[in-house]
Parts: C-alpha cells; structure tokens; sequence
C-alpha cells in the first residue's frame, strides 16, 4: 500500500511538472519596419538576427523566410514574412516541444515563446539600428 501511494504521488507529480512546461503559443505581434528601409535591407536584419539567436534559414523566397531553431533534441520551425511596412513570425511545426491544441488553445513547451520574443527583439533592434546608420 505504501508503494502504492508513493506511486500515486509521483504519477500526480509527474504530471504537474509537465502542465507547468506547457505554455500558450503565442505568435508574436508585427514587428513595424521603418519606412526608409529597403525589401533587402529588412531580409539581411531578419538574418543577421537569425544567426544570432542559432536559428537557420531552412528555405527562402522573397518576403519569406523558413526559419528553423534546433537545441539539443528540440526543435522549432517558423515562417517570417516580411515587407517594407512590417515583419510576422509564425509558428508552422516542432518537435519534442510538446505542441498540442487542448480546448481551442494551442500549448507548447514554454522556452518556444522566449526563443520567439528572443528573435522579435533582436529583429526590431537591427531593423532600429539600420535606420540610424
């Protein structure tokens, strides 16, 4: 019975610590681009701050970039979209990240949204930083 309960309490532990992994997938707001940039200038930013943060381009086109981030086992993979008025990331596929859709909300391991907002910054700042050069 005692190892019964232990088991219980385990299971029951277990299961808390991977509801407390999982976080709300948020797709990050437009990020603005400023208004004297160039279609190029705002593709060469988005990857320069790519490189930064250890994402890869895994495909692009012009006004998209398939953006892939792999640490460890885990591993995510964007589309950023972008034009001379404004940039958007969004979530397109992963794995061992946990994704699952649960009553409307899409959830995921809880490091995809830092390493997202991560990227946001970085891209806003050089977008930023290019105007003032």
């Amino acid at each position: 019975m005692k190892h019964l309960s232990r088991l219980a309490a385990l299971t029951v532990g277990l299961l808390l610590s991977l509801n407390l992994m999982a976080a709300d997938l948020i797709d990050p707001a437009p990020i603005a681009v400023p208004s004297n940039l160039t279609s190029a200038q705002v593709s060469t930013e988005i990857k320069r701050a790519m490189i930064n943060r250890g994402w890869a381009v895994a495909k692009e086109q012009p006004g998209v970039i398939d953006a892939t981030l792999s640490i460890r086992s885990h591993r995510a993979q964007v589309k950023i979209t972008h034009d001379r008025s404004q940039v958007v990331i969004t979530y397109v596929s992963s794995e061992n990240l946990d994704y699952k859709e649960k009553k409307g909300k899409r959830l995921i391991h809880r490091n995809y949204n830092s390493w997202v907002n991560n990227l946001v910054s970085d891209i806003n700042k050089n977008l930023q930083m290019t105007t003032i050069q």
